[in-house]
């Protein structure tokens, strides 16, 4: 072909079926075999070495009435998307879309009783809270007046603490804030120790303290009430003693 370098092939095929049968597409074979199906393909892989501006890709010949003098200078790269009307631009479309990020507005008010509504639309938000706050008091001990250390309460048998190096002091400093200041039913955490182990800061709930979810039953609450009448009795019968009148 002289159209193109020493080397190239030009082939035509036929469709045979379909709605476009009878249609012929062109294809081009390289001097080294790589099939070449659209200008913009041939004019990459021929790259600054041929000027296809003219080249007319379905016959194969240059069109000479379309040939115009180049104004590139030589060494300047070469743009491809000029004489490629036939075929789609190698220039990259740029979507013209306004900014989905949100701009600075400026106020205006013309009336001095005009008022400025504010659109809360995802509602109040809470602040994050910080996990294992408790964690900043190991070591710290209460004192009574006599300047004398109080004993730290165990925890029951049937609660256990989760959460990485946490101690039973830390737990329990826990469950005294989640009871003073939540305004939620005091559970527990519903994920395993074994996630909380793994990613305490997916898996933990920063609302209830660091303790396993437990069930309480009403026996255990009758119990519990048999425990503070006890504990109130015996309060009494020891100011009775002490001569102070309840």
């Amino acid at each position: 072909m002289s159209a193109l370098p020493h080397g190239w092939k030009r082939e035509e095929v036929v469709r045979q079926s379909g709605l476009s049968a009878g249609k012929t597409d062109v294809y081009y074979y390289s001097p080294d075999g790589k099939k070449i199906r659209s200008k913009p393909q041939l004019a990459r892989l021929l790259g600054d070495a041929f000027d296809l501006s003219a080249f007319d890709f379905r016959t194969g010949r240059i069109i000479y009435s379309a040939v115009r003098k180049s104004k590139r200078q030589k060494g300047s790269p070469f743009d491809f998307a000029r004489g490629m009307r036939l075929d789609t631009s190698l220039v990259l479309p740029i979507r013209q879309t306004a900014s989905i990020f949100k701009q600075p507005v400026t106020v205006i008010r013309n009336r001095p009783e005009s008022k400025t509504k504010t659109d809360l639309k995802h509602g109040v938000q809470e602040q994050p809270r910080q996990l294992f706050w408790e964690k900043r008091l190991q070591g710290l001990r209460a004192c009574d007046s006599n300047e004398e250390e109080i004993e730290c309460m165990e925890l029951p048998r049937n609660m256990n603490g989760v959460g990485p190096e946490l101690a039973t002091e830390s737990v329990l400093q826990s469950i005294s804030a989640a009871l003073h200041l939540n305004a939620v039913p005091v559970t527990g955490q519903s994920s395993s120790r074994t996630a909380i182990q793994k990613n305490p800061g997916v898996n933990i709930d920063a609302s209830q303290p660091h303790i396993q979810q437990m069930l309480v039953s009403d026996e255990d609450i009758q119990r519990q009430e048999q425990r503070v009448l006890e504990a109130r009795r015996r309060l009494q019968d020891a100011l009775k003693d002490e001569g102070v009148s309840c």
